[in-house]
Order: structure tokens, then C-alpha cells, then sequence
């Protein structure tokens, strides 16, 4: 008899109907909230990935720029660059 009177108080059936609302029929429902915090914390992993690459980059600049047996080195070995007198010999591993 006293879950029945509790369930016929329209308090509580208003604070139950409001969350169901909240939770799951609102535009900014708690869905939605959980979706976006996981898209922002992939966000924030790769903001995190750019960083460390734009810093290699930086400080291979700044190696190139100041050291020209370096900027040498990273020619023949990405650029595949050659002096006039050698022959280059690529070999694939698989």
C-alpha cells in the first residue's frame, strides 16, 4: 500500500519523467555527452601525436641548418640523392 502512494506522489513521478527526458529524449542528452567526451579525448591523443611530430621536424631543422654533413645524410637517405661518382642500390625488405 505505501509503494503504491509513493508511486501515485507527483513529485517523484515528475523528477522520474524529467530525467528519462534528460537522459535520453533531450538535445543534449547524457548520450551524446559521453560521445563527445570520447571524441574529445581522441582529439586531445592525436593533438598530442602532431605535437611530437612538429617537434621532430623542428629539431631536424634545426640540425639541417646547422649541420651540413647532417643535411647530407638526410638527403641521401629520404631523398635518395647521390654524389655524381656513386651508384644508389635500393633493397626492399619484406
Amino acid at each position: 500500500m505505501k509503494l503504491l502512494k509513493t508511486l501515485k506522489n507527483k513529485y517523484l513521478i515528475t523528477t522520474i519523467a524529467f530525467l528519462v527526458w534528460m537522459v535520453f529524449f533531450d538535445h543534449n542528452n547524457l548520450l551524446l555527452h559521453l560521445q563527445y567526451r570520447n571524441e574529445l579525448n581522441d582529439l586531445n591523443k592525436s593533438k598530442k601525436y602532431y605535437q611530437g611530430q612538429i617537434d621532430k621536424t623542428k629539431k631536424e631543422v634545426e640540425l639541417m641548418q646547422s649541420n651540413p654533413k647532417w643535411m647530407e645524410k638526410v638527403a641521401r637517405e629520404q631523398y635518395l640523392m647521390k654524389r655524381d661518382n656513386e651508384d644508389v642500390y635500393l633493397i626492399k625488405e619484406k
